[in-house]
């Protein structure tokens, strides 16, 4: 399928590339990005040979940054409302993808980057990445999910300061909170990136997409994420990946997953 605002590239280990490619607008997300990145995930997610996705931003100077700013331009309640859960809808269909998601921000994340890259299950960062919700300086708050996951992600005390001040934050700093898991230099951000993918889908997909999902209903009260957990762990024990994950170790020999 052709793109206009992105490229889609999967290569011969199963890695979905997916590129922001605004150039003009710092990868802005407008409207017809967004669709385009719907319907890009919905590709990967419905196609068995991609492992992992990989999101990024065109260009050396910004992953995206930020909403499309020239369509809040007169925007009413109801329609600002329907702007938030449009968003919001497609950043759920990457937290829910059940493959896992990278985010590899080669610079500016910010406002609805920031958040897109929220959404991703893990963040790498090239050392001038930068990241912030910035929000408030336009009279507005983060409304594609940037209230809920960045204080999930990174503590509120933490996430209040970075949206109530609207101040971004560089790589390092990112890192030593726990926004981001890996810094790699910028011309190799992709590649590296890659490589730590390909080291995450080592394991058996079934389990991977099964840790994903316990993983995202963390936010659930203890006992309640513990009783999921049990059940869905019961679940895996019924795989021919678990009796071959066991019978391989046992083996001292390489596991051949098979996703059943």
């Amino acid at each position: 399928m052709e793109f206009e605002h992105l490229y889609l590239d999967i290569d011969d280990r199963g890695l979905g590339l997916i590129t922001i490619s605004r150039p003009d607008k710092l990868n802005a997300l407008s409207h017809a990005a967004m669709d385009e990145l719907e319907e890009a995930l919905v590709l990967v997610d419905g196609d068995e040979a991609v492992r992992a996705v990989i999101i990024t931003g065109a260009g050396e100077k910004s992953f995206v940054a930020g909403a499309d700013i020239a369509q809040f331009e007169g925007l009413t309640a109801t329609e600002g409302h329907r702007f938030a859960l449009r968003g919001q809808a497609v950043f759920n269909r990457i937290e829910g993808l059940g493959k896992p998601v990278i985010a590899a921000v080669n610079g500016f994340a910010l406002g609805g980057g920031c958040e897109l890259a929220l959404a991703c299950h893990l963040r790498t960062a090239s050392e001038q990445a930068r990241f912030g919700q910035p929000e408030v300086n336009l009279g507005i708050i983060p409304g594609y999910g940037g209230t809920q996951r960045l204080p999930r992600i990174i503590g509120r005390g933490l996430a209040a300061e970075m949206i109530l001040t609207g101040t971004a934050i560089g790589a390092q700093r990112a890192y030593e909170i726990g926004l981001v898991n890996r810094i790699f230099p910028l011309h190799s951000l992709i590649e590296d990136t890659k490589a730590f993918a390909a080291e995450i889908t080592s394991g058996a997909p079934l389990a991977l997409a099964t840790a994903l999902d316990t993983l995202t209903s963390s936010d659930l009260p203890l006992h309640e994420g513990l009783r999921y957990e049990a059940t869905l762990f019961g679940q895996c024990c019924a795989t021919e990946d678990f009796k071959e994950g066991v019978e391989a170790f046992l083996a001292r020999r390489s596991p051949d997953f098979r996703a059943r």
